[in-house]
């Protein structure tokens, strides 16, 4: 069975909105986009390198979905993590779109539980979520993470989208490696635990 790991950019306080330009995601009237960027060090691009080659499938929701095909399809194909990007399969969750126009991408059904859970089971690699708040929400309120690799960046925004959002279940974590870059960036690596 294959594992469904996170790989997500956050703030001190959580905050995973809008994080690579000012316009990616302006709800609630968000204006401190691009806030990663400044922090982006070696280590930060060969993690990404790294954990995006390494991927077997993506799963995306709708926004970061249309971002992504927007952008990866024209990117520079001799970068093995692009390479990868285009070609591994992609898993969308949406209600909204019904036409997906980047290669190898397929529309998950209304049960997200159930089509996440059998996206998993038919699978002997590595399934990674790349922003995608909303659906994130969703995944982890049905207990289907298994692994969490948060770039921890050094600064606190005060406001914005997070990724654990109050009223959620509690999840129990272990810490399974930490590294610090050059930049002040934590990659830090969380494994689930059964829920108690």
């Amino acid at each position: 069975m294959g594992q469904l790991a996170v790989i997500n950019f956050v703030s001190l306080d959580g905050v995973m909105q809008s994080v690579l330009s000012a316009d990616e995601d302006r709800d609630g009237g968000f204006d401190r986009g691009g806030w990663v960027l400044p922090y982006v060090d070696e280590v930060v691009e060969r993690f990404m390198s790294e954990a995006t080659a390494g991927a077997g499938a993506l799963l995306l929701g709708r926004r970061t979905y249309e971002i992504f095909a927007a952008t990866w399809p024209y990117a520079d194909m001799n970068d093995p993590a692009v390479a990868a990007m285009n070609a591994m399969p992609k898993y969308v969750a949406s209600h909204t779109l019904r036409d997906l126009t980047w290669a190898n991408s397929t529309l998950l059904g209304a049960d997200l539980a159930e089509e996440v859970s059998r996206v998993k089971a038919a699978s002997e690699t590595e399934t990674v979520v790349l922003g995608s708040g909303g659906l994130l929400r969703s995944l982890i309120e049905y207990d289907l993470v298994d692994e969490y690799r948060l770039l921890v960046f050094p600064l606190v925004l005060g406001s914005g989208k997070r990724l654990f959002t109050d009223g959620r279940n509690p999840r129990r974590l272990t810490l399974t490696t930490t590294r610090p870059t050059p930049s002040g960036v934590l990659i830090n690596t969380y494994r689930r635990r059964a829920i108690a």
